[in-house]
């Protein structure tokens, strides 16, 4: 069930209230609210962040976050649209999108995506933050992770670029006319692993098979949060390419990595 399309929450969301519609403060970003409407009745808030292709050529957020609020018990799910891109139907997110080579993962970007997710959560104390995404959401879920520990409880990469200075030296070669060779002040989710919180949960996975994001550029992030003692479920899924939110283990990981997280005391 879908709410309210370009919206993060109900501004009030107490019992019986219509839903009423709010903005992302100082973000401009296009959001979109599916699953429970109720405060009360939410236990886990999904929040989706697309890849770095454009609309058209990605996974679509919206559809994977329709089937996880189906699949997961009280939940609600909100799919947004990363700042400068656009969704399949037209909507678009105030901010610079970049290149889409690894370069818009910056502190700027980061603040938009940590502001909208800031203003769900600050509507929903009772519910867990499991933040999902592939490529460039995947990336950007993890910087999230490492420099505002207090927003997630939980993530799910997907095909993550996870070092990233090393991944955009691999796309040089195989694209050398791609734009790889641009200046970036992208941070690195290795980099910023240090600073994730320990009781978070983690799920990653990569296709056996996958030519652009392969797991030796996921991996090292993987062991570095097991060596903070971070619960990982670190995934290489056999004679698979690079994977998406359309694949269906990604939503088998996201239901387990969900029913593990402790549920928050009322």
């Amino acid at each position: 069930m879908r709410f309210s399309p370009g919206l993060l929450l109900a501004a009030a969301l107490l019992g019986g209230c219509a839903v009423q519609r709010i903005e992302p403060p100082a973000t401009g970003l296009q959001t979109r609210l599916f699953g429970e409407s109720k405060r009360d009745a939410i236990r886990t808030l999904i929040v989706v962040l697309h890849g770095d292709a454009p609309s058209g050529e990605r996974a679509d957020p919206y559809g994977f976050a329709e089937r996880a609020v189906d699949a997961i018990p009280h939940s609600a799910a909100l799919a947004i649209i990363r700042p400068g891109y656009g969704d399949s139907e037209g909507n678009r997110s105030a901010g610079e999108r970049g290149k889409g080579v690894g370069d818009n993962y910056t502190l700027d970007q980061l603040k938009q995506v940590g502001d909208a997710i800031l203003a769900a959560k600050a509507q929903l104390p009772q519910a867990r933050v499991v933040v999902v995404g592939d490529g460039g959401g995947a990336a950007i879920a993890a910087d999230l992770a490492g420099i505002r520990p207090k927003l997630i409880d939980g993530i799910v990469l997907v095909s993550c670029p996870c070092t990233l200075p090393e991944w955009r030296k691999y796309m040089k070669k195989q694209a050398p006319r791609g734009g790889w060779q641009t200046v970036s002040s992208s941070l690195d989710p290795l980099k910023t692993a240090g600073g994730v919180q320990p009781g978070l949960r983690a799920a990653m996975l990569v296709g056996a098979q996958d030519k652009v994001t392969p797991d030796k550029f996921s991996r090292p992030y993987a062991e570095a949060l097991a060596l903070r003692g971070i619960a990982t479920d670190y995934r290489i899924v056999p004679q698979a390419g690079r994977l998406t939110l359309n694949d269906p283990q990604v939503l088998e990981a996201t239901q387990k990595l969900v029913s593990l997280l402790p549920e928050k005391q009322r």
